[in-house]
């Protein structure tokens, strides 16, 4: 029997499926344990320093448990780029910390040596670099290579971007249940959403909606789509989402008419 069902906002039909329910929110997972807050100054003149770039860079080099955002002025301007460290009850800012060896030497001080390696960091951060323009030139198999062997390093930060970028590689060449497990990977790995990490877990889970729909899982495609609609309503007016939603029509009307 055929039933009526929304995607997206748009109605069509299928015989049986599980998107009418009411999806189970999942709770937000509590903050890890001796957390660590990094933020990084973008105001205008520490922005001129290169604080943007510092901030893109600590987020792809920070464990886990350390959070990286932006944040205003720290007022140490002409010093900047100011990084703003808060530490198991203890606060600190650091100047002068205006490209991404500078901001590993910081993470390497801040939680030492054994926890995070400064060199092993930087070469993962240049091998993922190199990956995704590769990948930006349609090279997926080779970005795939790449950052494979950034996960074989070892390094303990910025895996969920890693995981991210492999997934798109792999669904590129065709490797749709290696894209899942990827892109369910990077979800796992970085499930809160500070805003630096939110547009990571946003591609996470549109890349998973994109995996699961390639496998015929339209049910579930529509449910990664939807979690990626939460993170971001606005999406839902990008051609690239707008295209998403099409796709997975189309595929619910086939399957219908089976």
């Amino acid at each position: 029997m055929a039933v009526a069902v929304a995607v997206m906002g748009v109605t069509t039909t299928h015989r049986s499926c599980c998107l009418d329910s009411a999806r189970r929110r999942r709770p937000a997972p509590p903050r890890a344990s001796g957390a660590v807050e990094v933020r990084v100054c973008t105001n205008r003149t520490c922005a001129r320093q290169g604080g943007r770039e510092v901030l893109a860079a600590l987020a792809g080099l920070a464990p886990p448990r350390v959070d990286v955002d932006s944040c205003g002025c720290l007022g140490r301007c002409g010093a900047g780029p100011n990084v703003a460290v808060t530490m198991g009850g203890s606060a600190a800012v650091f100047g002068h910390v205006g490209t991404a060896a500078r901001g590993a030497q910081l993470l390497e001080h801040l939680l030492g040596p054994a926890e995070f390696d400064a060199a092993v960091g930087l070469t993962a951060l240049a091998t993922r670099e190199k990956a995704e323009a590769a990948l930006e030139k349609g090279n997926a198999a080779e970005a795939d290579a790449l950052l494979t062997e950034v996960i074989g390093l070892t390094a303990c930060g910025g895996l969920h971007l890693v995981y991210r970028s492999r997934s798109k590689a792999r669904l590129a060449v065709g490797d749709i249940s290696g894209a899942l497990e990827d892109a369910e990977e990077a979800i796992r790995i970085s499930p809160r959403f500070p805003q630096i990490l939110l547009t990571i877990v946003l591609q996470a889970h549109l890349l998973r909606g994109d995996a699961l729909l390639a496998m015929g899982e339209y049910c579930i495609a529509e449910d990664a789509y939807a979690d990626a609609l939460d993170l971001d309503p606005s999406i839902r007016r990008s051609k690239s989402f707008k295209a998403r939603v099409e796709r997975l029509r189309e595929k619910l009307v086939s399957a219908s008419n089976l």
